[in-house]
């Protein structure tokens, strides 16, 4: 059965247990057993899979080619999740938060070096 599974389809086997073992309080000394990685590595990317058919759809109708988050979350809600969109939108807004920083950053860095090429030059 492992030989059949579709490894593009499933999120990482150790990216799953590490989100188990975080998510639940258990001690140092506990085991997930095997079977139970792989039922919520099942469920989790058929979850993954369901959201984002919902929100091509969507994009689709839009004739747009891209999902952003924006089009996630509205899945979620036509679909019944609503009670994970605020959080949703929190981590959304900070990721964004984040990647402008990010950009900013290398913005900076980029200023930096050309300003150090152009006193070089001169």
């Amino acid at each position: 059965w492992e030989q059949e599974r579709d490894n593009e389809r499933y999120l990482p086997i150790a990216n799953v247990s590490r989100i188990m073992k975080r998510g639940i309080l258990l001690p140092e000394s506990a085991k997930i057993a095997k079977d139970a990685k792989e039922a919520v590595q099942d469920c989790v990317s058929e979850f993954i899979s369901f959201i984002t058919s919902e929100a091509s759809e969507k994009c689709k109708a839009e004739k747009r080619r891209t999902i952003n988050g924006e089009d996630l979350l509205w899945a979620m809600q036509t679909l019944g999740f609503d009670s994970y969109l605020v959080p949703l939108r929190m981590h959304l807004a900070k990721h964004r938060e984040n990647e402008a920083a990010d950009k900013g950053t290398a913005a900076a860095k980029r200023m930096t070096a050309a300003a150090a090429n152009k006193a070089q030059l001169a």
